[in-house]
C-alpha cells in the first residue's frame, strides 16, 4: 500500500489533536503503519521554530512577514526529513496542520499578499499535496472556549475574535474551492460521532 498524507485542519479548539489520536489507533488497528505529526514542529529544528512561532513576547513581537517565512521554514524541514521519507516507505501520515494553515493563519488571518503565501508554500513544498484534508468545523467562539478552558493561551489562540472569524472564513472558502481535496467534518458533535465520520470519509476515500 502506498503512503498517504492526511491533514486535519481547523480553527483552535476543534478537536484535531484528540481526532488524529483515534484515528491513529484506528489505523493501527488494521496493520496500517502511520506516523503522527504537526505543523509546526515537527522536526527537531521545527521545535525550536514553534517556541518562536507560538511563544508571546510583548516587547518583541513577531512580524507578519516573519511569522509567515518561519512556517514556511518549518515547513520545507519537515518534509524533506519526515514527511517525503515516510511517504516512501508506504506509511500513512497524520500531520497537525499543513499548506491550508499558512492560507488560512496568514493569509484571511493576517491579511497578507495571496500569491506570495501560495508562491511560499509551492517553494516548500515542492508541489506536495494532501491526499486528503479534514476540516473539522466548529464555531469559533466554541473552539476558543475550549482552549481557554484547557490551558494557556499561546500567540496565535491570544488573537481577537475578528481575527478567528477571518481565519474560519478562510478554511469555508478552501473548503469550496478544494472539494476533491478537503471534507468538511462537523465538529461540534461528541468525540465517538466525529471520529466514525472520518473513518467514513478516509475508507471511502482511501481504501475503496
Amino acid at each position: 500500500m502506498s503512503g498517504k498524507l492526511i491533514v486535519f485542519e481547523g480553527v483552535e479548539g476543534c478537536g484535531k489533536t484528540t481526532q488524529m489520536q483515534l484515528c491513529f489507533q484506528w489505523l493501527e488497528s488494521l496493520n496500517i503503519s502511520v506516523l503522527l505529526t504537526r505543523e509546526p514542529g515537527g522536526t527537531e529544528l521545527g521545535k525550536d521554530l514553534r517556541a518562536l512561532l507560538l511563544e508571546k513576547s510583548l516587547s518583541k513581537p513577531v512580524g507578519e512577514i516573519t511569522e509567515l517565512l518561519l512556517y514556511a521554514a518549518d515547513r520545507a524541514q519537515h518534509i524533506e526529513e519526515e514527511l517525503k521519507p515516510n511517504l516512501a516507505t508506504g506509511k500513512f501520515i497524520l500531520c497537525d496542520r499543513y499548506t491550508d494553515s499558512t492560507i488560512a493563519y496568514q493569509g484571511y488571518g493576517r491579511g497578507l499578499d495571496m500569491s506570495l503565501i501560495n508562491n511560499l508554500n509551492q517553494i516548500a513544498t515542492g508541489g506536495l499535496k494532501s491526499d486528503i484534508t479534514i476540516w473539522l468545523d466548529v464555531d469559533v467562539e466554541v473552539g476558543l472556549s475550549r482552549k481557554r478552558g484547557q490551558t494557556k493561551l499561546d500567540r496565535i489562540e491570544q488573537e481577537t475574535m475578528d481575527f478567528h472569524r477571518r481565519v474560519q472564513q478562510g478554511y469555508t472558502e478552501l473548503a469550496v474551492s478544494n472539494p476533491s481535496r478537503i471534507v468538511k467534518i462537523d465538529g461540534n458533535y461528541n468525540q465517538d460521532i466525529v471520529q466514525k465520520n472520518i473513518q467514513e470519509i478516509l475508507q471511502k476515500r482511501l481504501f475503496s
